[in-house]
């Protein structure tokens, strides 16, 4: 690959027409963190940005064979899995990046869209926990999804999250980041085998947001791609996520979306902001 090319990561995920999560989402942050996004389509929405009326997945061999047209093509530098619809799109996603694994794979995976549209199912579930974990660099989820992953078929007795976390880990995920939100902060804890590697905690925004997870997963995957280390990568993800939550902006009559080219445009005291991951970070508290 030429000097000048910038990195290629290879997304996964739905289609969001506005802009405010899934391919878009990641497209959008790659872009902006400097890489060239290439992407899979899993399935798409029909939405606007304050509901969602129709989730439709795509066929697995259709998945499958438009990631592998790609990745013959192309150096692909990191991939990120996020929004499944069906267990079979994730069995055909997990043979394809089983094919590279010396590519880190940033998964990202959401179980609803808008608490409206349940995209977790027990098999969607399974898969993703017995396939596609495994197989991941860092796994990007809050507490309810870490103890889905940890306990796929939903049995009466649920692991606490320190078991599902040490669990996931041990089937072969490399790295935790648990994403937390309270009433007023939000609190980010990176996770190992070796326990826990660091916490960051910042304010939380006091309108609705979308594709916080989408935009955080898909920085983290532009940073390994330019050769970050995972827990640098983690850092200045969120500083990056920091900086597009505070400009973020109301696009239509529902939720506020992140500024991922907050960097691109000037303040209203004219002052130039911060470049990515260049700005006020969240607190942070290491172990």
């Amino acid at each position: 690959m030429p000097s000048d090319t910038p990195p290629i990561v290879l997304t996964f995920g739905l289609s969001d027409p506005t802009g405010g999560s899934g391919l878009q989402a990641d497209l959008m942050t790659l872009a902006s963190m400097g890489c060239h996004g290439v992407s899979v389509l899993t399935g798409y929405t029909v939405r606007d940005s304050a509901n969602c009326d129709e989730v439709t997945g795509l066929d697995p061999d259709v998945v499958a064979t438009q990631a592998r047209m790609l990745l013959e093509d192309m150096p692909v530098a990191a991939f990120k899995v996020g929004a499944c619809t069906r267990a079979e799109v994730v069995s055909a996603i997990a043979e394809v990046v089983a094919d590279y694994d010396d590519i880190p794979l940033i998964l990202a995976p959401d179980f609803t869209l808008d608490d409206e549209h349940v995209l977790a199912a027990d098999e969607l579930r399974e898969a993703i926990a017995d396939l596609l974990a495994p197989q991941t660099t860092l796994l990007v989820a809050d507490a309810a999804t870490l103890l889905a992953l940890a306990q796929p078929d939903g049995d009466a007795e649920a692991p606490s999250l320190d078991a599902a976390i040490s669990h996931l880990l041990s089937q072969g995920c490399e790295y935790i980041l648990s994403t937390e939100t309270g009433s007023h902060r939000l609190v980010n804890t990176l996770f190992s085998e070796d326990g826990q590697l660091r916490q960051d905690t910042w304010d939380r925004a006091s309108h609705r947001l979308t594709g916080l997870t989408d935009t955080l997963g898909s920085a983290i995957a532009a940073l390994l791609a330019n050769g970050q280390e995972p827990a640098e990568a983690v850092r200045e993800s969120q500083e990056y996520l920091y900086q597009a939550v505070r400009n973020a902006f109301r696009p239509g009559m529902g939720s506020y979306m992140p500024d991922r080219f907050f960097w691109a445009r000037s303040s209203d005291d004219d002052e130039t902001p911060p470049a990515p991951g260049k700005g006020t970070a969240p607190g942070e508290a290491r172990h």
